[in-house]
């Protein structure tokens, strides 16, 4: 009789080998079960960005208004007069222009306003009016702005300007290629027929660019500066957008013949304010400290 041999794994053998296969089989389960519902979870999902709702944002505009350093008292008025004012439609800058400090008290005393109010441009120019400053104001912007602006005006510091009027008034206007203020010759009502009065007037932010650029600005630098702003910008077939705010711009009352009329609630700004009962006149037509809250610490 044959001896049959019977190969036989060891008991410490199989066991283990049936625990591994098992495990892998419960894994294949598990993870198939885990796939199909991670597929099918909502919360995987590709996530699409969303478009917010538009909000209409506020525009810029930088008013320089071109002064002299000597004159402290008239820059303290204007903060205080610009300072508690705001509007709902742009954002506001104002700043103080002039040329080259000649004089130790300037130097010492303006770097005081400078590290105070940090609202001071100085030109690299010698003062003037007439002979350069407002060219060197625009076409030094584009330089040493840290930020553009959709507007930039050019005003003087004997003038009024009520921002939320200003702004307004901007607002349905173009973006670009806009040249706004009070056309001269003052009975006249079209802005295409010469110039923009210095008192204040402003110009897109392209057109700032330009006068930075062209050298038809830069040769005609000499002359009344509202006058040569004008020219520059027939001379380059610029300004296609024209605005003039009559009658919401205007010299004081009897100041200066048709360029003047009485004060009016739409008032956007009154120039050729020379003495402290001017400037107190409108300040009270236009009752600027109406929010003035009242207290036992003062009387008015």
């Amino acid at each position: 009789m044959k001896q049959r041999w019977v190969i036989r794994q060891p008991p410490s053998l199989a066991l283990p080998s049936l625990v591994l296969l098992l495990l892998f089989f419960f894994y294949i389960l598990f993870n198939i079960r885990v796939k199909s519902l991670f597929l099918a979870s909502p919360t995987n999902h590709s996530i699409t960005p969303t478009k917010t709702p538009h909000t209409e944002t506020k525009f810029n505009i930088l008013i320089g208004i071109l002064t002299r350093p000597d004159n402290y008292d008239r820059r303290h008025l204007l903060r205080l007069i610009y300072g508690i004012q705001s509007s709902s439609t742009a954002q506001i800058d104002v700043k103080f222009v002039f040329c080259n400090l000649t004089k130790p008290e300037q130097r010492a005393l303006v770097a005081l306003e400078i590290l105070r109010f940090n609202d001071i441009i100085i030109l690299d120019c010698v003062e003037n009016m007439n002979n350069g400053k407002t060219h060197a104001y625009f076409s030094s912007l584009p330089h040493i702005l840290p930020r553009h602006y959709d507007y930039v005006m050019k005003a003087d510091d004997d003038v009024f300007i009520r921002l939320e009027a200003l702004s307004s008034s901007l607002k349905p206007l173009p973006r670009q290629d806009l040249y706004y203020g009070f056309v001269i010759p003052c009975n006249s009502m079209n802005p295409f027929v010469d110039y923009m009065s210095g008192m204040g007037f402003l110009l897109s932010w392209d057109l700032v660019e330009w006068i930075g650029k062209s050298e038809i600005p830069a040769n005609y630098t000499f002359g009344p500066e509202d006058k040569m702003v004008g020219k520059w910008l027939k001379m380059g077939n610029k300004a296609r957008n024209r605005f003039s705010n009559k009658p919401g711009m205007y010299d004081y009352p009897g100041t200066n013949g048709r360029c003047s009329h009485e004060l009016i609630p739409e008032t956007v700004a009154v120039h050729r304010l020379k003495r402290r009962d001017q400037w107190m006149h409108v300040l009270e037509f236009f009752n600027v400290t109406k929010q003035l809250n009242h207290s036992k610490l003062y009387h008015l």
